[in-house]
């Protein structure tokens, strides 16, 4: 059966011909899927039905459970706890949003159960007398918003919500007690999905009776006789009918039924069809069917084309499963798709531009990933040249395309450029030529041997001839008398051709522009093969060619010229002959994602368009300003081929790149449509969640309690559409200084601990990206409550505690003070004592010699200058004196000796010296007397007194007596000499002494 069916689709396509609106691209804009399976979460991959809830979030039934999607984070309801917040059972067969927000959950063994937002539980009602009427629930229809029909194995019930009661339907004559699926349509009458057949109770009837239908053999018969399993009222007024095994019909607003071309009754040979299990309604009176085992049928009701929606092995974009059990189309407009391998989300508002891919399917799909060639011939084909020797020919008259392959020396080589001649020869520029005869697209391979090792690049026909554009530089080809003429740069001469690598040929009014590896080279003749005016990049001037790799060139239809570079979109400026050519260029810094342009292509407005390494986009012509598609216009290839664009014949953009063909329809505008809510979708509160009913929605305020003060919000904007395109950023208002921005790939995520008490603003924003960019911003009010000592009570108890405590403090402190300070002026007072005979000690210390107890030479010679400065002319004198044969004490008696007969003749200088005089040693074993107010007769009696007492009195050490004698020199003070003349006197003075025999006492002049 399944054969069959798809036999069927593969006959219906090609009656889709031109779409409905004139574009001649739809078929070929197959829907994009993305997907969702149970490696994003999912608890198991058969997804049975999909509903948005009053929030907009997304709700999904599996057979192991029941999913709340926002995006990008899952909570999976199972039923295998047995807790209020587990459902009854884990397989999920429908689901239905009530007006106050719940969810009704119809499961396939446990009954139903509705789900209260408020608390997160689900309440299961009973089965039986006061229940429902079987455990397994096939769907559920709402009646306005009183209440809820409700089809099971056994029979039909009505859940009251006004007191939340379950009552039995009474069936009627003719029905079986399984019925498939319930409606009650706008008029008030209540369709019911029967095994028998299709059902209906009238408003203000009591009973269900078959309604009429044709008795003709179009298979409407066929399909209300059989097992209904969906129902739909569309938004015209029509009731789509979808049956077990026959197909579908739908009855329009007069009450006439209508058989859907192919598919209303059993086919030809009797075969049965595949069960339709839901419908949902697109823009443009377009219909979608699931079904189970054929993917989804779309039916445009005006042209009464149907075509098939599946699985294509080829294609990861293509519906993950042929098995389709729902259908929803959310607030936004995606269409979500229920199937037996996850669920599948498409967009039908993203149709600025869609990708031609690679598939099963031959007729309408590319032969090859990569598009490095696209060319538009006089009769409206578009040549695309492929990897691999493949070229693809696109009929868009026919809704087709022809696959050729090269063949020969050129097989599997790339194939990047065409040209037509005036005869409709299309030449192919691969490794070598190859020539296409246009009628019957026969292929001449090898066309020029000459050139069988020489990729071509680019091809541009001048009358019969052929300019052929190669990495070795450029060959000129006639066709008539196949003469082959070449021509390349040369190092030595500036004039020739900026580079042997040659990208693009194009016509720019009289002249030739060879579009180069390293610049441009301007002819003016098609002959000329050198004499170029070479555009290259000079540094430092921002007039100039922005990058010498140039990747295309293209003239819009004001005559503006844009030439794509590795270093941004150039735009010629006017240029007069003679003048220089100067650029504008517009990179990275006017809003290109890239700099590296592959190619550009100008719209019929003159608005250039551009591929990039990373995206497309688009530049206003009048402006500059640029626009970057996404996924949100229907961007699905992201890197690009250079030079590989062109224009269709419609005014549609083609683009070649790696993973297919991108077709850009430059006029296509979106409908007008409101801002998609940026809601939070969890919450938790000082690590609490909070219930999905009690989550702020944007104005309302959260309420923080003092325990820790923690907040964490998931939040997303629900529209599904590209999050990984959609930039994300918060901020707490009253806390934070800026926005925080969430990393690209990151989860839309605020996290606060330990928030400081007080009243703030929490603003989520949400950034999309595309044509129609949009900034969307909800806030919440947050109020976080004071811990019990951060209150104003306890704050103001607290001030005046601690006013209390102050004073009471500054008392006790004052006290304390005056204590001490009675103590330390005890301290000051005993320290100060210690001080001054410590200070006396350490003076003496300083003063006096170790050894002797007398001056030492530093305070000696400081008491001497000190007289010398107060003295008159022989009115002081100093005794300088020293030790006779001290060294022979020394050897004799030891230095121990030697120290104790200096401390002895010490001794005896301190008795015979007056109180005013002072002794000192002047080092070794010479000492000074300082005698002041004495003349020199004075000082003589001193120094002999001294002399005398010295010999008179020898030292007894170790009970030895020894004999000691001492020498002086006495010099009296002499006006005007200085201190070390006043000593050299008296060393003089001494030094006569010892030469005079020692033991006495000399004067010095």
């Amino acid at each position: 059966m399944l054969r069959a069916f798809a036999l069927l689709c593969l006959l219906v396509l090609p009656s889709l011909g031109v779409a409905r609106d004139g574009d001649p691209w739809a078929p070929f804009d197959i829907p994009w899927f993305d997907r969702l399976g149970v490696s994003d979460g999912l608890p198991h991959s058969i997804t049975t039905t999909i509903e948005q809830d009053k929030r907009g979030l997304i709700w999904i039934g599996t057979l192991s459970g029941l999913v709340r999607y926002d995006g990008y984070r899952m909570q999976v309801f199972t039923g295998n706890g047995g807790s209020k917040t587990d459902i009854p059972d884990a397989y999920v067969r429908c689901l239905l949003t009530l007006p106050d927000g719940s969810l009704l959950v119809g499961t396939n063994a446990g009954g139903l159960s509705r789900f209260n937002p408020l608390d997160n539980t689900f309440h299961t009602y009973p089965v039986g007398k006061g229940g429902t009427s079987d455990r397994k629930i096939y769907a559920m229809s709402p009646d306005g918003t009183r209440g809820i029909w409700i089809v099971t194995e056994h029979g039909i019930d009505y859940l009251d919500l006004r007191n939340n009661r379950i009552a039995p339907v009474p069936l009627s004559e003719g029905m079986a007690p399984r019925s498939f699926s319930v409606l009650q349509d706008r008029a008030g009458n209540l369709w019911v999905g029967n095994t028998n057949g299709l059902f209906v109770r009238r408003k203000g009837e009591t009973a269900f009776k078959r309604p009429e239908r044709p008795t003709d053999t179009s298979g409407i018969d066929v399909v209300l006789n059989d097992g209904i399993w969906s129902l739909l009222e569309d938004r015209e007024g029509r009731l789509w009918v979808g049956s077990t095994q026959s197909g579908a019909v739908y009855r329009d607003e007069t009450g006439q039924w209508h058989a859907i071309p192919g598919f209303s009754g059993y086919q030809h040979d009797h075969s049965r069809r595949a069960t339709v299990r839901a419908f949902t309604e697109l823009a443009g009176d377009v219909l979608w069917m699931a079904t189970d085992g054929g993917g989804v049928l779309s039916y445009d009701v005006a042209t009464h084309s149907l075509h098939a929606v599946a699985h294509d092995t080829a294609m990861p974009s293509s519906l993950p499963g042929d098995s389709v059990r729902g259908l929803l189309q959310d607030s936004t407009g995606n269409v979500w798709v229920a199937t037996d391998l996850g669920v599948a989300r498409y967009d039908p508002n993203a149709r600025k531009a869609f990708a031609l891919l690679p598939s099963t399917s031959d007729h309408r799909s590319l032969a090859n990933t990569n598009v490095r060639g696209i060319f538009v011939d006089s009769r409206q084909r578009v040549w695309l040249g492929m990897s691999a020797g493949r070229v693809d020919v696109i009929d868009l008259s026919g809704a087709s395309i022809r696959h050729l392959e090269l063949g020969g020396v050129q097989t599997r080589r790339d194939v990047q450029a065409f040209a037509e001649m005036p005869d409709g020869t299309i030449w192919v520029g691969t490794q070598g030529l190859a020539r296409v005869d246009p009628n019957t697209l026969a292929i001449v391979g090898s066309a020029v041997p000459e050139l069988d090792d020489k990729p071509v690049l680019h091809l541009l026909p001048d009358g019969q001839r052929l300019l052929i554009a190669t990495y070795d530089g450029v060959y000129r080809y006639d066709t008539r008398t196949h003469a082959l003429t070449h021509f390349s740069h040369d190092a030595n001469d500036p004039t020739s051709l900026a580079s042997d690598t040659v990208r693009r040929i194009a016509r720019i009014g009289a002249d030739l522009w060879y579009v180069t590896g390293r610049g441009i080279s301007i002819a003016t003749s098609t002959t000329q093969n050198k004499g170029f005016e070479n555009l290259l990049n000079r540094p430092g001037d921002n007039t100039s060619l922005p990058n010498n790799l140039a990747s295309s060139i293209a003239m819009d239809p004001q005559g503006g010229l844009w030439i794509g570079t590795y270093g941004g979109l150039a735009m010629l400026q006017p240029h007069s002959p003679g003048e220089p050519y100067r650029f504008t260029t517009i990179g990275a810094a006017n809003g290109l994602p890239s700099e590296n342009i592959n190619a550009v292509q100008p719209d019929d407005l003159s608005n250039p368009w551009v591929s990039l390494s990373n995206g497309l986009a688009m530049i206003d012509g009048n402006t500059h300003a640029v626009h970057n598609l996404g996924v949100r216009d229907g961007l699905r290839i992201s890197s690009y081929i250079y030079a590989a664009a062109a224009r269709a014949p419609g005014g549609e953009l083609l683009f070649g790149g790696l993973g297919g063909l991108t077709v850009v329809r430059p006029e296509w505008q979106p409908s007008d449509q409101p801002d998609p809510p940026l809601a939070i979708t969890h919450a938790a509160v000082n690590g609490v969640p909070l219930s999905y009913g009690r989550l702020p929605r944007a104005g309302e305020s959260l309420k923080i309690r003092s325990r820790n003060r923690s907040l964490r919000v998931d939040f997303a904007l629900l529209d599904y559409e590209a999050p990984a395109e959609t930039s994300y950023s918060y901020r707490m208002e009253g806390f934070d200084e800026s926005w925080i921005d969430i990393p690209r790939g990151g989860l839309p995520t605020a996290i606060y601990t330990n928030l400081p008490h007080g009243d703030y603003k929490l603003r989520l924003r949400a950034q999309t990206h595309g044509m129609q960019p949009r900034t969307i911003e909800s806030t919440v009010d947050v109020s976080a409550e004071p811990r019990w000592y951060e209150t104003v009570s306890a704050m103001v108890a607290a001030g005046l505690l601690a006013l209390a405590a102050i004073f009471g403090v500054i008392q006790l402190r004052t006290m304390y003070l005056r204590r001490q300070a009675k103590q330390l002026q005890h301290q000051i007072e005993l320290r100060t004592r210690d001080l001054v005979v410590a200070n006396k000690r350490l003076d003496e210390l300083a003063n006096t010699d170790a050894l002797t107890g007398v001056c030492n030479r530093r305070r000696l010679l400081e008491l001497v200058e000190e007289m010398r400065a107060q003295t008159s002319d022989g009115s002081a004198c100093i005794a300088l004196l020293d030790l006779d044969r001290f060294k022979r004490i020394n050897d004799t008696h030891g230095h121990l000796a030697g120290d104790a007969v200096i401390r002895h003749v010490s001794q005896i200088m301190q008795q015979q010296c007056r109180d005013s005089d002072c002794v000192g040693r002047y080092g070794g074993e010479e000492l000074v007397a300082c005698l002041s107010e004495s003349t020199l007769e004075q000082g003589l009696v001193i120094a002999e007194r001294i002399r005398a007492a010295v010999a008179d009195q020898p030292l007894v050490y170790e009970g030895q007596p020894i004999e000691v004698t001492v020498s002086i020199g006495v010099a009296a003070y002499q006006a005007g000499e200085t201190l070390s003349q006043w000593l050299s006197r008296a060393d003089g003075a001494l030094y006569e002494a010892k030469n005079s025999g020692r033991n006495r006492v000399v004067a010095a002049q």
